[in-house]
This record gives structure tokens, sequence and C-alpha cells, in this order.
């Protein structure tokens, strides 16, 4: 991938976020690890690209029949990666309306809990990082003000990582339309302009 396609990706991504915010002033962020137990043996994990896109995409497509989880949930980005130790795995970043929602971390734990039930047969796993700011304090999680220039900062930084190719999945690709990187649909802003990016 050219170093142009990925800046086009960031831009975007980041014009995805400055529309949520527009609509939202406070957008709870909450990023989930997502991934699959090693094998006792092999000490790694069996899962292919194809079990892992299915299994997120339910994820995604059950949003509706699980307003316990999901309700208030106004955006994601998430990228799949591949390396030989973890194997397949996902980092997602969900958002929610911040003015509804509060607990992100209690909502990072309810999302990694379906992910496991959703994935068994699998052996799903997940980590929350919203339950341990200090180690991910510069990944722009947990509430974000639109006023709040630094941590809106930090998010971009994890924007940029999540856009970027690095540990992909072309090496275990079977099907050109699996995406690594992934987003929701850009809803529509209030005005033109939208509220104006801190800086």
């Amino acid at each position: 991938m050219s170093k142009t396609t990925v800046q086009k990706r960031i831009d975007s991504t980041k014009q995805y976020v400055d529309t949520l915010m527009d609509l939202h002033s406070k957008l709870n962020v909450v990023r989930v690890d997502l991934g699959y137990k090693k094998d006792e043996e092999t000490k790694k994990t069996e899962i292919s690209l194809d079990e892992a896109t299915q299994d997120f995409n339910r994820m995604l497509s059950n949003r509706r029949g699980k307003p316990s989880i999901f309700e208030n949930q106004v955006g994601y980005i998430a990228k799949k990666e591949y390396t030989e130790d973890k194997g397949i795995h996902i980092h997602a970043c969900f958002f929610y309306d911040g003015q509804k929602i509060q607990k992100d971390s209690f909502k990072a734990s309810q999302i990694g809990e379906y992910w496991e039930q959703i994935t068994k047969e699998r052996g799903g796993t997940h980590h929350n990082c919203n339950k341990n700011k200090k180690k991910y304090k510069d990944v722009g999680i947990g509430m974000i003000d639109y006023k709040d220039k630094d941590k809106r900062q930090s998010l971009d930084k994890t924007i940029e990582y999540l856009c970027k190719e690095e540990q992909g999945i072309e090496s275990i690709k079977t099907n050109t339309r699996t995406k690594a990187f992934i987003r929701g649909t850009m809803p529509k802003s209030k005005g033109k302009l939208g509220r104006p990016r801190t800086k």
C-alpha cells in the first residue's frame, strides 16, 4: 500500500471522528483487543483470517439485538493484524455517545465478554484496554470532550497506527475483498463545516 493511500485513509478516518464529534459533544472511546487462545501443543492460534473476519462481522451484525451492550454506540474503527506470536487479532475502537454512556471500562468488558461468547468454539479472548488507563494513557480512550485537545491528539495517534499496514494480513489473505482496516459508515454532519477540529 502506497504512502499516499495510507495518508488518505488516515485523513478520512480523522474526518470520520470529526463528524462523530460534531454530532456528539462527548465521545466515550472504548478500545478492546480481540483475539483467540493459543493451541496448547503448537503454542499458536489456528484461526484463519476468514474465520476471524466472519466472527467480527457477526458481532457487528448482532449489535441491534444487543442493546444492553451496543445501544448509543455511534461508530467504530477496527484493524485486523497477524503476527506469528499472536496469530489473527483485531484492535477495535467503539465510539459511544458520551452524554449517555459514562462507564467505558465496563462497556469494554461487555464487548469483550460478548466476543468470547460468540467465539466460544474457537477460543475467543479479549483485552480491555480501558481497564488500564495508565498503560494506555496516550491512545485517546475513555471520555473525550470536543474541546479536549490533548486527548483528541492522542486519539489521532491511535488512528494513525490503526490505518497503517504494520503487521498486515496480506501474507495470509485468501479473499482479495478482505480488508485489514474497517470503520463505520460516515454519518451526516449537522452543518456544512461541522465543529472545528482542535489542533
